[in-house]
This record gives structure tokens, C-alpha cells and sequence, in this order.
């Protein structure tokens, strides 16, 4: 490879890492500017693209980032100069009085919210659109997942999330949604939405539905910045907490999740000594005062069977059954197809194979989990355990059709193999 064209395939990949890890960063601040986030979201496109002519002709600059966010900015400027002709393709985000030009673009008022991503998720959970439409446009839009990413968290296709995102942009320039930083008062409303994109954030990047990586590092750290200003900005939510206390408690573990020659390991397989005990410390600690006060929410529910796991000395000394009974709670609070299949686990724990496979077996019917590669995955295992050789290699073959991301394959490959 010659040195200009390893030098363009450096710039490309500084420039796709920005991507991945400045994205909600750069456009959380140009919306700040252009005032409108279908505006805002082509300014940071183009400045995406500027940047590899710019960087190859003078350097990958330090701080890529900052390089973007200004130069995205400045587009947003010039589409205000120029009669602001892509301000009508979405409502307005912030309402100014008048156009902002570079003497006031950085002049702010008083935030309520003082991040400026954070301000951008709380602003489109915009409580005029459904819950999954408000979830799925800030997924998209303000965190970066690409739609296949955020099919795969609602367990849908990838074209009908594509359909879902599309519509609620209609409606949303349809209705004349006013979309504006909320006030202080309207924040309670639109907090189960921004905990639900926090998670899913978090879920996406604890394991990763593609690609070689077990974990997106990015994902998982810019979800936890995030919660941990929630907790800041609403210290006395209890649903705050236990979202904290799960992100803590889960992401206490990402360092034994691959052995050193990057395969998948298990939770009983973990080396539960090199589990980061500060944050168990500090999750479980959220833990108890999320649970206080009243019935727990869905998070606080997650956290205390997270909780569970961590102070366990081993995998099977876990308290299973105050597990199954957690998520018969977690059942009663929120009814989802992904709690019920896990509660089959605890189950399996508890009672043994046989008794989870059966309630797998009803589970099946469930049409939400038709392409959800954790319940073939899960199926597999109990006949494997129940030494059903035969009908558990078709179902890791079942879970392998399903399953994208190359460690997960692996491991589902080594259980196949096990079998023969």
C-alpha cells in the first residue's frame, strides 16, 4: 500500500471512529444552533463528509470532536443565512426570537437540563408522539444506533422500524409538534421515555447485536454519563436510581465477559474476583434506596436481581428463588416476552430443565419473540442440560441463524460441537 493511500485509510477510519463515538455530541450542539433537528442532523452529515478531504489534506486534527461540531455549526449558520430554507422539514426544537448568528450562538439562558445531549434526548420524548415512536426517533437520531440496531432492542424487523421511524417524523411535521426543551415541570412526564433510551443505549452496547466485539464500550460508557446525570438533575426519582444501580451492577462485570482469547464467557464461567467491586458497592447501595418508599418500578426491579448476581459467591449459590420471585414482580410491572424467558432461567435454577421447558415451551407462542435469537438460544440449553442431544442441536442451529455477532456465534458453535 503506497503511503497516500495508507494515509486516506487512516482518515477514513478516524472519521468513522468519530462517528461511532461524537455523533450525539456533534448534533446535540448544532441543534442548539440551527434550532431545527432535521436541519441540525444534515450539518452534521456534512461536516462528516468535509472532514475526509479536509483531514487528509491537514491532518487528523486532535481533538476530532470539537473539529466537527465546529464546522457543523458553521453550516447550520449559513443555512440560517441563507432564508433558512430547510427549517420547515421538522417543527422548531428551541423557538428563538431571532435567527442566532456567531456573536450569540454560544449565549445561552439558564438550562434546566445542562448537557447538552441529555437536553436533546429529554426534548424529542416528546409526549405528543407514542412511546415506541419517542423511544425509536431518539435512539436514532440523537444516540447514533442505526435502525437494524434498534429493530433488534423492540424485536421487530428492521423495515418495520424503519416504517415507525418515517412516521413519527410525519407526524411530527404533520401536527406542527412543538419540539423545545422541556421545562422543569414537564421533565416527570417524559422521564420513563428517556430511562427507556438510556437502557436500550446501555443494552445495545452491553452486547453488541453485530460485529466482532462482545461490547461497544462507547454505547455502554456514553449510557452510564448519561444515567449519571439524570441522577444529578432528578437525585430524588427512585426509577433514576435503579437504573443507575442496573447499568453499575451489569457493567460491574465486562471485564470477565471474553477470555483472554476473545471468546464468550458465561456468568457461572466469570472469574466473579475480577468483578469491579466499587461499582457492586455503589449499585447496591442504589439499589436499597430505589426499592424504598413504595412499590419499585421496572428498573429498581432489574437492579435488585442484578444485585443478586453480584453478591452471590458462585453461580449456583445465586438465591434463585428470590430471583423467580423478583421477576414475578418485574412480570406484574412490565409484562414483556424478554422477562418471562428469563424468568424460565431462574426457573430452570429452582425447579430444573424439564419444569422451564415446559413454560418455554408456552413462551414459544408468544409471536413478539419470533426472531429473538435468546429463546432458541435458551431452548437449546435446557435440552442439552435434559440430554436431548438431537433437539438441542436444532435449536443452537435455530439461535445461529438468528445470532449476528461473532462472539455469540462462536460460543453457540462450541455448544453445537459439545453435542456430537
Amino acid at each position: 500500500m503506497s503511503r497516500t493511500a495508507a494515509a486516506s485509510s487512516g482518515v477514513r477510519e478516524a472519521v468513522a471512529e468519530a462517528h461511532r463515538r461524537e455523533w450525539a455530541m456533534v448534533l446535540a450542539a448544532t441543534v442548539r444552533v440551527a434550532g431545527d433537528l432535521d436541519l441540525a442532523e444534515e450539518c452534521v452529515q456534512d461536516a462528516y463528509v468535509s472532514a475526509l478531504d479536509a483531514w487528509t489534506r491537514d491532518g487528523i486534527p486532535t481533538n476530532p470532536g470539537a473539529w466537527l461540531t465546529v464546522a457543523s455549526r458553521r453550516r447550520a449558520l449559513d443555512a440560517h443565512r441563507r432564508e433558512k430554507t430547510l427549517r420547515t422539514k421538522l417543527p422548531l426544537l428551541i423557538e428563538p426570537n431571532t435567527a442566532p448568528d456567531e456573536s450569540t450562538m454560544d449565549i445561552e439562558g439558564v438550562d434546566v437540563i445542562p448537557d447538552d445531549r441529555l437536553r436533546l434526548v429529554f426534548t424529542c420524548c416528546h409526549p405528543a408522539l407514542a412511546r415506541e415512536a419517542q423511544v425509536a426517533l431518539t435512539l436514532r437520531l440523537v444516540c447514533g444506533l442505526t435502525t437494524g440496531e434498534i429493530a433488534d432492542a423492540f424485536l421487530v424487523s428492521e423495515a418495520t422500524m424503519a416504517a415507525r421511524v418515517t412516521r413519527a417524523k410525519k407526524k411530527i411535521l404533520a401536527a406542527r409538534i412543538p419540539y423545545r426543551e422541556p421545562s422543569a415541570t414537564e421533565l416527570p412526564e417524559r422521564l420513563d421515555a428517556v430511562l427507556t433510551v438510556v437502557h436500550l443505549l446501555f443494552t445495545t452496547g452491553h452486547t453488541a447485536p453485530t460485529g466482532e466485539d462482545l461490547v461497544r464500550a462507547d454505547l455502554v460508557d456514553r449510557a452510564l454519563r448519561l444515567t449519571r446525570m439524570l441522577a444529578q438533575l432528578m437525585p430524588d426519582e427512585r426509577e433514576v436510581r435503579g437504573l443507575l444501580a442496573l447499568l453499575l451492577l451489569t457493567d460491574a462485570r465486562r471485564a470477565t465477559r471474553s477470555t483472554s482469547d476473545g471468546r464468550l464467557a458465561l456468568l457461572e464461567e466469570q472469574d466473579r474476583s475480577a468483578w469491579d467491586r466499587a461499582a457492586i458497592a455503589e449499585g447496591t447501595s442504589l439499589v436499597l434506596g430505589a426499592l424504598r418508599g413504595g412499590y419499585p418500578g421496572r428498573f429498581a426491579l432489574q437492579a435488585a436481581i442484578a444485585a443478586l448476581h453480584a453478591e452471590a459467591p458462585t453461580y449456583a449459590q445465586t438465591d434463585w428463588r428470590q430471583m423467580r420471585r423478583l421477576y414475578d414482580e418485574l412480570l406484574r410491572v412490565w409484562p414483556s416476552p424478554v422477562v418471562a424467558l428469563n424468568r424460565c432461567v431462574a426457573t430452570s435454577m429452582v425447579d430444573g430443565p424439564a419444569v422451564a421447558l415446559a413454560e418455554l415451551d408456552e413462551l414459544q407462542r408468544d409471536e413478539r419473540l419470533a426472531g429473538y435469537r435468546y429463546l432458541p438460544a435458551t431452548r437449546a440449553d435446557l435440552l442439552r442440560r435434559l440430554g436431548r442431544a438431537g433437539e438441542a442441536a436444532d435449536a443452537y442451529q435455530a439461535a445461529l441463524a438468528l445470532t449476528e455477532n461473532a462472539q455469540e456465534r462462536e460460543f453457540l458453535n462450541r455448544r453445537l460441537e459439545s453435542l456430537v
